[in-house]
């Protein structure tokens, strides 16, 4: 009997060969572990330092080709490709007719092929045990660097709207009540001076007031409701309870978030053998502080650093710029920006300008639209392939994957979450209530996580990165900034045979 492990290595190195998949050089040592989870059914974490699509043949492989039934948990957005594209590439290479199917719940109990579904599927399925998937069942979990964000929306309890609507209706006795409470809330709420985020922590005055609405209609709604759920969860410890607010349409929803989520997510664990899968999850091997935010016992870590001759960047770190909160940072950020686009325009590849700070990020847009006309965007998900994009760390975050590989991305500031948005300064003040380091704890490695990703694309064509953020050169922090983007090229000049 051949192990899955040699036939998998086998197959996987043939069809490398064949189709010219070469260009990553951990294929065959990520298949063999993954290889070996499936096969022993125990758990491992594997960070792989480069993107999904570099990568994913080393688990489809090891995925078709096992006996065993399996859940691969994928995001949305790139199901499409991978049931599309590379799940029927691989199958007619492989001759393998194992089953594919893609829903939010197990087809059938004689299923024994792989199923595909949405982390908020999966996600709801373990935490609510609702029994859609069976037990015990080997799952794959592809971008898990994402986990702790998809565990916490999931568990955000939300009233929108249409639930104040809904709560009227349902209480008629109660109506005139629940509209006071309404229109104090909506009162209290949109005299807070604006902020970028466009969001606030909920106050003493606000609890109470739905402390009192929740009181008054408890027996006339159902359990279900986000009313009552949202009244259970703001009397719990370590919930973040917040508002996010639309002035545009005079709306506002309340959240009640979860500070940690390992609570929620330790026992999942043991339902069934899991291998994690991400670009960056720790900065360290043994991945200890992702696993202790997740609730994740002890398990085999890998990971893979990038090909120091194929996968290094061009890094243009240039050494006496003002700081970020200087008078003076706007000017210098604009004229190096200026200077690297008017360097690099010629090529037919999109450009990427990171600027957090919503006026910067406008005001720079409006300097490179004033120079290079239309093919300058500010947040738009529709880009040509020459396109100078101009956006924030979110917007770069939840898009970069759908977006054609850039030449050049500047960086204006690191992406240290900021004290001043609401939901960072709960989370800080739930780690100094912890009286653990919450800068060393959450705040770097957030940054250190979101520069690696961000990079990442970028590797496979060595490409530019130019950070302008000079507190990498002066803090003491700044020297893991720099080895979370190693392998590069550094450089505190600018090297004009970079764009030709």
């Amino acid at each position: 009997m051949v192990l899955l492990e040699a036939e998998v290595h086998s197959s996987l190195l043939g069809y490398l060969r064949t189709h010219n998949r070469s260009n990553w050089i951990h294929h065959l040592t990520m298949a063999r572990i993954v290889s070996r989870a499936l096969r022993l059914q125990r758990s491992a974490l594997i960070q792989t330092g480069s993107t999904s699509s570099r990568y994913n043949v080393s688990y489809l492989t090891p995925a078709l080709l096992t006996d065993s039934p399996l859940i691969l948990v994928v995001p949305e957005f790139l199901q499409e490709k991978l049931l599309q594209v590379d799940i029927p590439q691989l199958q007619e290479w492989l001759e393998s007719d194992k089953s594919i199917y893609a829903g939010d719940r197990w087809p059938f109990p004689e299923f024994d092929g792989v199923m595909v579904t949405s982390p908020q599927a999966w996600l709801s399925d373990r935490v609510e045990k609702k029994g859609y998937f069976p037990p015990d069942i080997p799952t794959l979990i592809e971008g898990a660097n994402e986990l702790e964000e998809w565990a916490r929306t999931y568990l955000t309890v939300s009233i929108v709207s249409q639930d104040w609507n809904n709560l009227i209706d349902r209480c008629c006795a109660q109506a005139e009540f629940i509209r006071d409470v309404r229109v104090k809330l909506t009162k209290e709420i949109f005299n807070r001076p604006k902020n970028p985020y466009e969001c606030y922590l909920i106050e003493q005055y606000e609890k109470d007031l739905l402390q009192d609405l929740c009181d008054l209609i408890a027996s006339e709604i159902e359990e279900n409701s986000p009313f009552v759920e949202f009244c259970r969860q703001s009397e719990t410890e370590n919930q973040i309870l917040w508002i996010s607010v639309d002035r545009e349409k005079g709306q506002f929803t309340l959240h009640s978030s979860p500070v940690k989520v390992a609570d929620d997510l330790r026992p999942i664990w043991q339902q069934q053998p899991i291998v994690f899968m991400g670009g960056f999850l720790d900065s360290e091997k043994e991945a200890t502080i992702y696993r202790q935010k997740l609730g994740i016992g002890d398990l085999l870590c890998l990971k893979f650093n990038p090909n120091r001759s194929s996968e290094y960047i061009h890094l243009y770190l240039p050494a006496r710029l003002p700081l970020p909160n200087t008078p003076e940072f706007k000017t210098v950020l604009i004229q190096q920006t200026y200077r690297l686009v008017s360097l690099c325009y010629h090529i037919e590849r999109p450009i990427v300008i990171v600027v957090d700070d919503v006026p910067l990020k406008a005001q720079v847009g409006s300097v490179l639209a004033a120079e290079f006309g239309s093919r300058v965007v500010v947040e738009r998900q529709e880009l040509e392939k020459n396109a100078i994009l101009v956006c924030g760390w979110n917007f770069w975050h939840q898009n970069q994957e759908l977006f054609p590989t850039p030449q050049l991305l500047v960086i204006a500031t690191l992406p240290i979450p900021s004290p001043e948005n609401p939901l960072v300064a709960a989370q800080v003040t739930y780690y100094k209530n912890q009286r653990q380091d919450w800068f060393r704890v959450y705040l770097l490695p957030t940054a250190l996580k979101e520069i690696q990703r961000a990079v990442m694309p970028l590797r496979e064509s060595q490409g530019v990165v130019a950070l302008l953020d000079s507190r990498v050169n002066f803090r003491s922090y700044g020297t893991q900034i720099l080895t979370a983007l190693e392998p590069y090229a550094g450089m505190n000049y600018i090297d004009n045979d970079w764009f030709f």
